[in-house]
C-alpha cells in the first residue's frame, strides 16, 4: 500500500517529477512520465523501468493490483493528493496513476533483428497524437521496430506515450535517427522502402506488399518533402473509394501497416 500522502507541491519530490514534463529535462534525468493504468501496466512488466509510481487514493482502490505489483517490484509508490496528480498529470482528467520510467529507445542497431519485416519510419511527424497512434498501430500489426526521425516528435512526449497505450513498452523505438541513415540501414537489412504519401503514382491495390517493408510516413500537413521522398523505392497512397478527401495520418498508417503485415501472412 501506498504510504503517507504528499499534499506539498513544492515538495522536492513532486518538483523532480514535475519537470519531466518538459522535454529539456526528459533528455537530461533520462527519465519521462507514464500516467494512467494502461502505461503504468504494461511499464511495470519491463524489468527496472518503473522508477516511482504516484497514485491517488482512490486509484489505488481501483488497482489494487499495480500498486502490489510496484511494492513487490521496491518501486517507490507515494500517494499523491489531487492536487498534486493535477500538478503532474498532462490530462483534464487525471486517471490517479502515473509512473516515473527511465528512457526505453534503443540505437538503430540495436533495434532491428536480423532479418526484419516490418518497421515504420516517422519523418517529420509533429503531432504527438498522431505519433502514439501510430507506434500503437505498429504493435497491433506486428511491426519490428519503430523510428522517430530526428524532426519528428518526442516519443515521451505525454501525449504521445498516451496515445500508444502502452505501445511504447513493447517494441524498439529508435528516436533522433537522420531520415537518410534509417533508410540506407533498413535497405542494407533487407527492406523495400516505401513512402505514403497521397501523390504516390501506385495505390496499395497496385504493390506487392508481401515481401519485407519499411514505410515511411510523414507531417500531418504537408506530407513528406521532395528529398524524403526521392529516398524511398515506391511512393505509394491509400486509395480513397468514397468522397472523403484524405485519411488522416494515423488512420494512413494504419492501413498501411496492415496490409503489409496481411500480405507478408498470406504469401
Amino acid at each position: 500500500m501506498a504510504g503517507t500522502e504528499l499534499t506539498n507541491v513544492r515538495s522536492p519530490r513532486v518538483k523532480a517529477a514535475r519537470r519531466l514534463t518538459k522535454r529539456a529535462y526528459r533528455e537530461q534525468d533520462r527519465k519521462f512520465l507514464a500516467e494512467g493504468p494502461q502505461a503504468v501496466r504494461e511499464a511495470l512488466k519491463l524489468d527496472g523501468v518503473t522508477l516511482e509510481l504516484f497514485v491517488t487514493a482512490e486509484a489505488e482502490l481501483r488497482h489494487p493490483e499495480l500498486v502490489t505489483e510496484a511494492t513487490l517490484q521496491g518501486v517507490p509508490v507515494h500517494r499523491a493528493s489531487g492536487e498534486i496528480m493535477a500538478q503532474l498529470s498532462q490530462t483534464v482528467t487525471p486517471q490517479g496513476l502515473l509512473a516515473v520510467c527511465r528512457l526505453v529507445h534503443v540505437s538503430l542497431d540495436e533495434a532491428l533483428p536480423a532479418a526484419p519485416r516490418l518497421v515504420a519510419v516517422l519523418a517529420h511527424v509533429r503531432d504527438p497524437g498522431n505519433a502514439g497512434t501510430v507506434m500503437r498501430a505498429a504493435d497491433a500489426a506486428g511491426a519490428d521496430a519503430v523510428i522517430f526521425t530526428d524532426a519528428s516528435v518526442d516519443p515521451y512526449n505525454g501525449k504521445c506515450v498516451r496515445a500508444s497505450a502502452g505501445s511504447l513498452f513493447h517494441l524498439p523505438v529508435v528516436i533522433g535517427a537522420p531520415v537518410a541513415r534509417a533508410v540506407g540501414v533498413l535497405r542494407e537489412r533487407g527492406l523495400r522502402m516505401l513512402a505514403a504519401d497521397g501523390a504516390g503514382k501506385h495505390t496499395l491495390d497496385d504493390v506487392d506488399l508481401s515481401g519485407p517493408a519499411g514505410w515511411i510516413f510523414g507531417n500531418e500537413a504537408w506530407g513528406l518533402p521532395d528529398e524524403v521522398l526521392g529516398q524511398a523505392d515506391e511512393v505509394v497512397r491509400v486509395p480513397i473509394y468514397g468522397r472523403a478527401e484524405s485519411l488522416n495520418l494515423a488512420t494512413a498508417a494504419a492501413v498501411c501497416l496492415y496490409s503489409s503485415a496481411r500480405a507478408q501472412r498470406v504469401s
